[in-house]
Formats: C-alpha cells, sequence, structure tokens
C-alpha cells in the first residue's frame, strides 16, 4: 500500500510550521516533521497508524515523523454551499530545527521520550489538552518571535505531562530511529520492505551477520519482543489498514499481509488486536 508524502510550505523566515486548515483534510499521509493536530471544528473518523477511532471538536493528537495519519470528516461537512466546512489547526517542526543538541539535553529527558513515543500517535486530554490548545489558539494573533515562545510554552507542558493515550501499536510501520544500532536497523528495515513476503531468521542473520543468539537477544532488547512477534504485529498493523480501507475480501487481505492462509491469519489477528479480522471491519464501519 502506498502512503503519500504531503508537505506544508515552510516560510524561509520561519524554523517550524502553524498552518491554519480549512480545506479537506490530507487523506493517508506521512511527513518527516513531527506535527501537532488540532481540530477547531468537525467531526469523523481518525486513523494513526493501525488505530482507528471518532474524533471530534478539540480533538488534540501528536504524530511523530512519518507515521501515517488521515482524520477524515464525516459527509456532512462536505456538503453545503460552501463546501468543505472542517477546520483544522497543525503545527509542524523537525527535531533539529532547534539544533541537533536541543532535545538531547538532560533537561529535555522526558520531552525526548514524549517524542519517540510519539512514534505511535498520541492522544492528549484532560488539563494538559486544555492548556494546548488556549496556547495554540493565542499564537494566531502572535509575531513569529511570540510564537516560537508558545512552542517552547507547549513543550514545557508536554515534558510534564501523563495526560495521554498512545494510539497506534508497536508494530505498525513504526519508524526506526536507534543510533549506533546498524544491524538492528537493516533487520527492520528488511521487514518493513519484504513482510508481505516469506520473511525467516536465515534472512535475517545474513543481514545482520550476526548468530542466531547474539540476534535474537539483541533484537529482543532493542524492541522488547522477540522478531517473529515483530513480525506478526507489523503484518496485523497492515492488515488493519486494508480492512479499513474494504476494497478487498479478508482471504485476499490475508495474503496480501503476508499470512500463508486464512485460518493462520484469522487465529494471530485475534490473538493480537482482541477480535476476529470481521469483528474489527464492522467496528470501523460502525465508528
Amino acid at each position: 500500500m502506498k502512503v503519500a508524502e504531503a508537505r506544508l510550505m515552510q516560510e524561509p523566515d520561519r524554523s517550524f510550521i502553524v498552518y491554519h486548515e480549512t480545506k479537506s483534510f490530507t487523506r493517508w499521509h506521512r511527513h518527516p516533521e513531527y506535527e501537532l493536530v488540532l481540530i477547531n471544528k468537525g467531526r469523523g473518523k481518525r486513523m494513526i497508524g493501525d488505530h482507528i477511532d471518532r474524533f471530534e471538536e478539540n480533538d488534540l493528537v501528536l504524530v511523530g515523523s512519518y507515521l501515517p495519519h488521515e482524520w477524515l470528516c464525516d459527509e456532512q461537512y462536505f456538503t453545503g454551499d460552501e463546501g468543505f466546512s472542517g477546520e483544522g489547526t497543525v503545527i509542524q517542526f523537525r527535531k533539529n530545527f532547534l539544533g541537533d543538541q536541543f532535545f538531547s539535553i538532560p533537561e529535555h529527558k522526558n520531552l525526548n521520550h514524549l517524542l519517540d513515543e510519539s512514534g505511535r500517535g498520541i492522544l492528549f486530554t484532560r488539563c494538559t489538552k486544555e492548556k494546548i490548545i488556549s496556547l495554540i489558539t493565542r499564537s494566531f494573533e502572535k509575531d513569529a518571535v511570540d510564537r516560537l515562545f508558545i512552542l517552547f510554552s507547549i513543550f514545557q507542558i508536554l515534558s510534564k505531562t501523563k495526560e495521554y493515550k498512545l494510539l497506534s501499536s508497536p508494530g505498525f510501520m513504526e519508524p526506526f530511529y536507534s543510533e549506533g544500532n546498524e544491524p538492528m536497523q537493516k533487520a527492520i528495515q528488511y521487514i518493513m520492505q519484504n513482510f508481505h513476503n516469506e520473511v525467516n531468521m536465515k534472512e535475517m542473520l545474513e543481514i545482520t551477520n550476526m548468530s542466531n543468539t547474539s540476534f535474537c537477544l539483541a533484537f529482543k532488547k532493542t524492541y522488547l519482543m522477540t522478531f517473529k512477534e515483530y513480525l506478526l504485529k507489523t503484518r496485523v498493523g497492515y492488515a488493519c489498514r486494508l480492512l479499513g480501507d474494504q476494497s478487498m475480501t479478508i482471504s485476499e487481505i490475508a495474503y496480501e499481509s503476508g499470512f500463508e492462509n486464512l485460518s493462520n491469519f484469522n487465529r494471530q489477528f485475534k490473538r493480537i488486536k482482541g477480535v476476529t479480522p470481521k469483528q474489527y471491519q464492522m467496528l470501523v464501519e460502525n465508528t
């Protein structure tokens, strides 16, 4: 499945982007920037990785770099004389927009951890959401310098909050950023590019130039799960997206996602997601 890469234009005299979206929200896409998304007006389906849920006004989510995502408003927001009637606000920034070391200093340990977790998508709640929404709303009235310090205020809130929920499962096309771990990066890249085909341990050992024992220990230490479990979760995550599209049969989705037969797909899907593929598809239809 091809994921579109959509980019907002950054003004040459700005180090990050604040954008008010009044046109139809971009469909399933990704980008290198981290993105804080506020829905000012609208309701519908929100997809972050393999997580699908409803969203309403004041929905606030932090999307990590290259994490596929989409907000799709209900049909009522596409009718009427004025066309699309939804509204959103996004703040986009790259991790190095303040220099390569800004998020790595000891004082930003918690903030850096939160940015890492945003690779799964983060939904903010309660007081944290209210405070950040207030700051985002104020930013439109400010000049470039004031907007920067408002962003710093948002970072301060993010570094201290526990009022959030992780959305996507760890195995859904997640980015792999760990530095100094080239063998594991090669392994994950190979899985992401070939999960729909047979992927076996022999290939992993050849790619990483490691022994069976060393590879298994290193993989589990890095990703907190075995190679086989990571591969399964990647396949199930991809299947979730295809089930949401509803353009293929469940049998076709099973084979497209890398499963050898339908019964194994049904069994593994239910073990990981807690529902059968058919039940998951019905949940998507009813959200």
